[in-house]
């Protein structure tokens, strides 16, 4: 009996799938013949494409464009019906393509643009170089960009309430042979540290007292010239010597009176990692050139005698700066000291300055500073100017930041000052980085 009923069973399950294998089949056609037609679609789809490039390409390069690629039209055999919650793939019709669009790429030949606004503010007193209580000191507005494999250009203009003037432009070639990086244009000496920054990329308000007395000031040595630099391969340290010659021209510190009247700077720069924290940059400086002495401010004739000063310079900085902590904690100590050997009417002014500033990280947005300052006068050696500063900078972001500083000064020809400065930075647009 249970044989019976088990060859039972066996019979109709045989029957079963005799009577399934049919439409079982089928579905299986249907679902091929499907896949087939969107592999036709697909290839019908990307020969359009293809062909339309190839004329686009053909249209640019100038050359008559290739005969169109006909697809074959795909005629199904069969119309497969979408299972319910499934769509058929759509063919996308040809006003779909992008429009080919010649202005697309214009902007690659445009610069990097970015404007930086320098507010000041000034309160206390100071009889001997005042400021005003508000001013928009300087506005630097920067053009740079890539000219060809081979260079690129950087402009920074200055507005400021004394009217407009390049601060810096000039273009640079990285590649030349035997490694050498040349730069002609206007620009500021390699002389130290804070004669080739910008005054918004200054750790203070102001500049130190050497700085203004000796080299120039805000403007410096600051000229239209020729700068070559290389680096100096050796197993120990980064090693990198500049060489560069001006017109002749820098505020107080240099004059040209004729064309040959030619000014000279050269440095050298030395760098090393103590840890992975912590890193040393010293550098030396020398630079030479004829000064105003004996020329008459109104344009009258030349005084006999030609006079010609000689800056020798030593800059320092440390950094520290933990990987773990970065953004909350750094630190970094600066110090230049410069030597002035200035001929003139009565005699050699051997006049000499320094200064010595510490910047420390406290938290992820503020840094506190101070700075000690002493240096001789340009003009007359026997008198010297000397200062303290502590400086608070507060960070929103990298495009602004909020500082202030309380400043005492003990002029030698003139009563001391006491002064707090306050200063508003903000940049919009992509500006590049400046030398580390």
């Amino acid at each position: 009996m249970r044989a019976f009923r088990f060859a039972g069973t066996t019979i109709v399950f045989a029957g079963l799938m005799a009577s399934t294998a049919p439409a079982y089949a089928q579905d299986t056609a249907a679902q091929a013949q499907s896949i087939q037609t969107e592999i036709d679609q697909l290839k019908k789809d990307f020969d359009a494409r293809l062909a339309d490039l190839e004329m686009r390409l053909a249209a640019l390069a100038g050359t008559p464009p290739p005969p169109p690629v006909v697809a074959e039209p795909v005629t199904p055999t069969q119309t497969v019906t979408p299972a319910p919650g499934q769509t058929t793939p759509a063919t996308p019709p040809e006003a779909a393509l992008p429009a080919y669009n010649p202005t697309a790429g214009g902007k690659v030949f445009n610069p990097d643009m970015a404007v930086i606004g320098n507010f000041l503010g000034a309160t206390g007193k100071n009889e001997v170089n005042p400021l005003p209580a508000l001013q928009l000191s300087e506005s630097e507005v920067s053009l740079q960009a890539i000219v060809d494999p081979y260079a690129r250009a950087d402009f920074f203009l200055s507005f400021g309430e004394e009217g407009v003037a390049v601060e810096e432009g000039f273009i640079t070639f990285p590649t030349l042979p035997g490694g050498i990086l040349a730069k002609v244009g206007k620009m500021r000496a390699a002389f130290g540290k804070v004669n080739t920054l910008h005054d918004h990329v200054l750790p203070w308000t102001d500049r130190p007292i050497v700085i203004d007395n000796l080299v120039g000031g805000d403007d410096g040595i600051d000229d239209a010239g020729m700068s070559v630099s290389r680096l100096i391969p050796n197993p120990w340290f980064f090693f990198e010597g500049t060489a560069q010659v001006y017109r002749g021209d820098s505020e107080d510190v240099f004059h040209s009176a004729k064309r040959g009247d030619l000014s000279y700077v050269t440095h050298l720069r030395g760098y090393q990692d103590l840890s992975e924290s912590t890193n040393i940059d010293l550098g030396v400086s020398w630079a030479r050139g004829h000064n105003p002495s004996g020329i008459p401010l109104d344009g009258g004739p030349e005084v006999a005698g030609r006079f010609i000063t000689n800056l020798y310079g030593f800059d320092g900085t440390i950094r520290w700066k933990p990987l773990q902590r970065a953004i909350y904690h750094s630190f970094i100590a600066r110090t230049e000291y410069i030597v002035s050997r200035r001929d003139q009417p009565d005699g050699l002014q051997n006049s000499s300055g320094w200064y010595v500033s510490g910047d420390y990280q406290f938290a992820r947005r503020w840094f506190a500073g101070v700075r000690f300052d002493r240096s001789d006068l340009l003009t007359d050696a026997r008198l010297h100017d000397s200062g303290g500063s502590l400086v608070l900078t507060y960070w929103p972001s990298e495009f602004s930041q909020v500082r202030g500083q309380f400043r005492r000064t003990n002029y030698a020809e003139g009563p001391a000052a006491t002064e707090f400065l306050f200063q508003f930075q903000f940049a919009i647009g992509a500006h590049g980085a400046h030398p580390f």
